[in-house]
């Protein structure tokens, strides 16, 4: 078999076989397929697109191509819960004590943040001390002792879709949606869960802009989790807005606090209990969503979803002390306010503006080797469809530099529209796909 050959048949519309797909796979690497080869086949996928069939064999050629994690120990139905990324998205915060504290067991592996969207790992290193350092026996038995656990994704998990992504990022060959679909899911299926819950975010804030390309993406992902045998659900949700009210490390840490308190915004707490009743369900722990909803608010009213992060944060290093009190999370030496220039309603909030603003406060990496200020972030007071009075405050900027904070204040203010008029109100949640 050549590379050559698989090249030319995608280049002109052919079907590749899933021999053909696993030698480009395994050849690439293993470093025996260039560059260059493999960038001519994603500009070739990139216009010739791929089939379901050949969809699914390159996202288990992916996940085969490294560790493949046997959770066989941890008891019960393990079910796995992905976003595909938005600003102020601190769901897994409070979404899988929840779920804990429900029956179901969650062995979660998650990422660190690049660019405008954050990432769950960054947020946890919020309360002192905190590791997802742990060992696949330390990863399985607290899950089995507690209900949960998070660790940082191995390098040997799937390491041909960090390879692919690399390439395919310098190779303007990302936006395919089977590209997209085997990445996500070769990582989700490696990581070993029974069943799998998607957030497809869509909007300005998301990597899908479009709701159209959303429901493509979600249903791609759902056909390869079908076609692998796990049961995968997809629920499409709106991220043309930041997700509740807080963006930034140690500030959605806090709000993630408040919501399992009962006190959280209601756009993040909604979508805690839909994506917690899909889980539920997924898990065989209840026959409806109705079921699934009433227990999960039950978990949140008698404090035992609290004290499950409590017990998730003092198993793996951190202070739990910071989940009773979270004034021992890190603190900006500044909060400033920004404020409205006109009367009117908030007609739009350009959400990829307002994770860009913490990033340029330093709440976010511009490259892997950047350093986060876990401490800043900004704290939102007006969403979409509120009226706002001139003087009044559109949100707070945590900081603790200067000049961080005054390019952070003019994106901000750039990235709210007030209008005359209050615009229609979209709902959060834009279909489930099962």
């Amino acid at each position: 078999m050549r590379m050559y050959d698989i090249i030319m048949k995608k280049r002109n519309g052919g079907e590749l076989s899933k021999e053909e797909i696993r030698f480009f796979i395994e050849g690439y690497t293993k470093g025996e397929i260039p560059d260059y080869q493999v960038s001519a086949l994603m500009m070739a996928i990139y216009f010739q697109k791929m089939t379901e069939s050949e969809t699914y064999e390159l996202t288990m050629a992916m996940a085969h191509s490294g560790e493949m994690l046997d959770l066989s120990k941890i008891h019960g139905c393990k079910v796995d819960k992905h976003s595909t990324g938005g600003v102020g998205d601190k769901t897994s915060l409070a979404l899988t004590p929840m779920v804990a504290a429900c029956g179901i067991p969650v062995a979660k592996m998650s990422g660190r943040g690049l660019g405008h969207t954050g990432g769950t790992i960054d947020k946890l290193e919020s309360f002192p001390g905190f590791t997802t350092a742990l060992t696949a026996d330390r990863f399985i038995e607290n899950v089995n002792k507690i209900g949960i656990a998070i660790m940082g994704q191995t390098k040997d998990l799937a390491p041909a879709d960090k390879k692919l992504y690399a390439l395919r990022d310098v190779t303007a060959t990302v936006d395919n949606m089977s590209l997209i679909a085997s990445s996500i899911m070769s990582k989700k299926l490696a990581a070993g869960a029974d069943a799998i819950v998607l957030d497809v975010k869509t909007g300005s804030g998301a990597f899908m802009k479009s709701q159209d390309d959303a429901f493509a993406l979600a249903e791609e992902m759902v056909k390869i989790g079908k076609n692998a045998g796990r049961q995968t659900i997809a629920v499409v949700s709106d991220m043309d807005q930041p997700l509740g009210r807080a963006v930034g490390n140690a500030l959605e840490v806090k709000e993630a606090i408040a919501t399992l308190r009962g006190e959280g915004p209601e756009d993040f707490r909604e979508l805690c209990m839909v994506l917690g009743s899909q889980m539920l369900l997924a898990g065989g722990k209840v026959e409806n969503a109705e079921e699934a909803r009433g227990m999960l608010t039950k978990v949140i009213e008698d404090g035992s979803a609290l004290r499950k992060l409590e017990q998730f944060v003092e198993a793996q290093g951190g202070d739990p002390l910071a989940v009773t009190n979270p004034e021992l999370l890190p603190k900006a030496s500044m909060v400033v306010p920004v404020c409205a220039d006109r009367d009117g309603f908030v007609g739009r909030i350009a959400c990829e503006d307002i994770g860009i603003c913490s990033l340029l406060l330093g709440g976010g990496r511009e490259t892997k080797e950047s350093t986060i200020d876990l401490s800043v972030g900004i704290v939102l007071e007006k969403k979409k469809g509120d009226a706002v009075k001139k003087g009044e405050v559109l949100g707070y900027l945590h900081a603790n530099d200067e000049q961080r904070l005054k390019a952070a204040k003019e994106k901000f203010l750039n990235a709210y529209s007030i209008t005359d008029s209050c615009p229609k109100k979209e709902p959060l949640i834009k279909g489930i796909l099962q």
